[in-house]
């Protein structure tokens, strides 16, 4: 039987594929075991830097596989109480999504969990959750606004309807549109510079722009400002 996720590391970079492009990459439990065992092994394994995650054939993911409703269990799929978010949030290192085709329902809250995404010119965003009538519980309904503000989101969510790459990129809820053949190199690309820079203080900065969903301005800059005066401590710089 063929892997529903591939997973390569080359260079410090873990390059993460969904492979089920006979079903447009659609979620069952066997790819969400994969995905987030894969994800673990990112966050836990000192040699990896960042993952970039793509999918294999013309869609990044369809969302659920109907087939596997009332099936699969696609909530608790390791049994060990962990959902998406869950895993997608204890990944300490950062996460690209290579948007390479549709980005449907759960696939489209899959590519919302990771930390910024790169677009192929062939990809699509729908939130379809409304017009297939399934609760989102994935993070649409808070990842979305996140990233292209609130009136935008429900734009999107009430109509259902697609958002192409380039309108993608005029909200902001991708960071650039590259020619499809381009797409993985462009984010491996990214993700070499990544690898590049001290380590340590990444992680922190990632710690401190997550910091802002968590709590408010004031205490944020606070945080800030307390590692900052730990690390000249430590360093002994003044």
């Amino acid at each position: 039987m063929e892997k529903t996720v591939l997973f390569d590391v080359t260079d410090g970079i873990a390059l993460i594929t969904l492979n089920r492009p006979d079903r447009h990459n659609s979620i069952c439990q066997d790819l969400l075991v994969h995905l987030y065992d894969n994800l673990d092994e990112v966050s836990r394994n000192p040699e990896i830097r960042v993952a970039v995650i793509t999918g294999n054939g013309k869609s990044f993911c369809s969302g659920i596989d109907l087939n596997v409703i009332g099936k699969d269990n696609l909530l608790d799929p390791r049994g060990d109480g962990k959902d998406m978010p869950d895993v997608f949030s204890a990944c300490s290192k950062p996460i690209i999504g290579a948007i390479n085709g549709n980005a449907i329902t759960g696939g489209f809250e899959l590519a919302l969990n990771c930390d910024f995404l790169i677009a192929s010119e062939n990809a699509r965003f729908i939130d379809s959750h409304a017009k297939v009538g399934i609760h989102p519980g994935w993070g649409m309904t808070q990842l979305l606004q996140q990233a292209v503000g609130q009136k935008k989101a429900k734009q999107m969510s009430f109509t259902c309807r697609p958002v192409c790459a380039e309108e993608a990129l005029a909200c902001g809820l991708v960071n650039e549109v590259v020619p499809h053949a381009q797409l993985v190199e462009r984010a491996l690309e990214i993700a070499r510079d990544i690898c590049s820079v001290n380590q340590d203080i990444l992680m922190q900065i990632k710690k401190l722009i997550e910091k802002r969903d968590q709590v408010s301005l004031k205490d944020a800059l606070q945080c800030e400002r307390e590692g900052f005066l730990e690390f000249v401590r430590m360093a002994k710089l003044f």
